[in-house]
């Protein structure tokens, strides 16, 4: 599998910013979604009921710059599409790129946990922090936190909401949680 590469990984001024919504169908699961570029690279991709509190006043409503990410994003949601290419630049504290970036190596169908994440990235113990830098994560699905689940196999909070991340996990062929 191809790791995305997560550029400048450091928090920068938020610039200039393109948008447009997207609607992701799983199946018979619709998934309102905004992305977001800088026109480089995805900084966001939202679900539409928290992306109002992304979406910037001036920022430009175009679909020309996060074309790609919306063909890619509704491949994924047909199941036609397993990896995604895309540039992607998430801001966020160096613990947090960390975790985001551990994020990007759980492939594609399988799942992990918290604690895993902890030690893979030299955190162990530090579950909870790992939580709330999954739970902070702003590029949805292409960073998967959806793959994320409790150490007992438990569905945890998404913030695009469980039904959500159970329709994104059964997409993936992941039924056992």
């Amino acid at each position: 599998m191809t790791k995305p590469a997560l550029r400048n990984r450091i928090r920068r001024d938020a610039g200039k910013r393109w948008w447009d919504d997207v609607v992701v169908e799983v199946g018979t699961t619709r998934i309102d979604m905004a992305v977001v570029s800088d026109g480089e690279a995805i900084t966001g991709i939202h679900f539409r009921g928290l992306a109002d509190d992304f979406i910037g006043d001036e920022w430009v409503r175009d679909r020309a710059p996060v074309r790609d990410a919306i063909e890619q994003l509704g491949d994924y949601g047909a199941g036609d599409l397993k990896e995604f290419d895309l540039a992607l630049r998430p801001e966020g504290t160096e613990f947090q790129m960390k975790v985001w970036d551990a994020l990007t190596s759980i492939p594609y169908g399988t799942t992990t946990s918290y604690g895993a994440i902890a030690r893979d990235i030299g955190h162990p113990g530090s579950g909870r922090a790992v939580g709330a830098a999954v739970g902070s994560n702003p590029i949805a699905i292409v960073i998967p936190c959806h793959r994320v689940i409790g150490s007992n196999g438990a569905l945890t909070g998404f913030g695009g909401g469980l039904d959500n991340k159970v329709a994104l996990l059964r997409r993936e062929g992941i039924t056992a949680f």
